[in-house]
């Protein structure tokens, strides 16, 4: 981090652009909103206006979601690149994402039918969430040997885990009907036109764990650094700290996965961008992560919601173009560094 700024300012500046990039993204869309409007419509939830009816109901669930999963998907990518000691960690890589959307896919191909009308509007995303925690289970038992949970064969298994479930979503996608097609592209390329009040609560209650612990990880990923057997002899209790971790990881892209559907890129670039930035200090990049990652995601959504309007672009689609040259900036940032060194 910059000598000049302390910890509380830096991230003082993140959470201001923070509420910057909300402002702009609530502002945005087929509707412009001026911001003088949209601040009355923010402070007075019972004007009977067509803008406020705008803001409560539409823009912001749907822009506080994309922040809330930005964060999470900021923050789970920092705790695995720290927990794996790899920059290219992402939550992707224990099939989190993946077999979230194969567990989607085949309730909206197969399952639907056999699931009572009162309880279809909940399947699909409960599918979702329920398939994530699934896959992450079976990929930290195979990677339990002995007790101890192996960082190298846990992405061996999530290798493993991933490819099964992409192989398990092709499946269905190709035994779909042309209805169905539609419902399951929402969760392959992500959206955030499905936002609800209720749906944003369902990934808060997920989230919470993973955001009220990260200030306690920090210490324990820091360690890590220096290796398992330098951070036994510092006191860390290594395998509750990896099991938590990845629980807690699962659960929140689990329950993002299941209100936006999968988006890739922002658990790599967030963390990569507070490094750059700050240092590798845990203390600094995990909450700097999250802010991050909710500003891309925000940023993103007002992105697909204008680029094409009145349709709308899949979320996932804009974090892929908007990730993939900042990646490929990054990778040859390193290896100019590399080359120099």
């Amino acid at each position: 981090m910059p000598r000049r700024l302390s910890l509380a300012m830096a991230l003082g500046l993140l959470v201001l652009g923070t509420g910057l990039v909300f402002m702009l993204t609530m502002a945005v869309g087929a509707v412009r909103i001026p911001p003088a409007t949209l601040l009355a419509a923010l402070l007075d939830p019972a004007a009977e206006t067509l803008e406020a009816g705008i803001v409560w109901n539409l823009r912001l669930p749907r822009t506080l979601l994309a922040g809330l999963v930005g964060a999470v998907l900021g923050l789970s990518g920092a705790v695995m690149q720290g927990l794996f000691r790899n920059p290219l960690a992402d939550p992707g890589l224990l099939g989190v994402s993946a077999g979230g959307a194969l567990g989607a896919v085949g309730m909206i191909v197969v399952g639907l039918a056999l699931i009572p009308s009162p309880l279809r509007p909940y399947a699909v995303a409960g599918a979702a969430f329920l398939a994530a925690l699934a896959a992450t289970v079976v990929v930290l038992r195979l990677a339990t040997v002995g007790g101890r949970v192996h960082v190298a064969s846990m992405l061996l298994a999530g290798i493993v885990m991933n490819a099964f479930a992409a192989a398990g979503t092709s499946a269905f996608v190709f035994a779909a009907s042309d209805m169905q097609l539609r419902d399951v592209m929402f969760w392959t390329m992500g959206s955030f036109s499905g936002a609800s009040w209720g749906r944003l609560g369902a990934a808060v209650v997920a989230a919470l764990p993973l955001l009220a612990a990260a200030p306690f990880l920090a210490r324990g990923l820091d360690a890590l650094i220096l290796g398992e057997r330098e951070a036994l002899t510092l006191g860390i209790g290594l395998e509750a700290m990896k099991r938590l971790a990845v629980l807690m990881v699962a659960l929140a892209v689990g329950g993002a996965v299941a209100a936006a559907g999968m988006i890739g890129f922002v658990g790599i670039i967030a963390p990569h961008l507070v490094r750059l930035a700050g240092g590798s200090r845990h203390r600094w990049v995990l909450p700097a992560a999250a802010l991050t990652g909710a500003m891309l995601m925000m940023a993103a959504d007002a992105f697909a919601r204008v680029a094409v309007s009145p349709a709308e672009l899949p979320i996932g689609l804009v974090s892929a173009l908007l990730g993939a040259p900042m990646f490929l900036w990054l990778l040859l940032r390193q290896r100019a560094a590399l080359e120099g060194a």
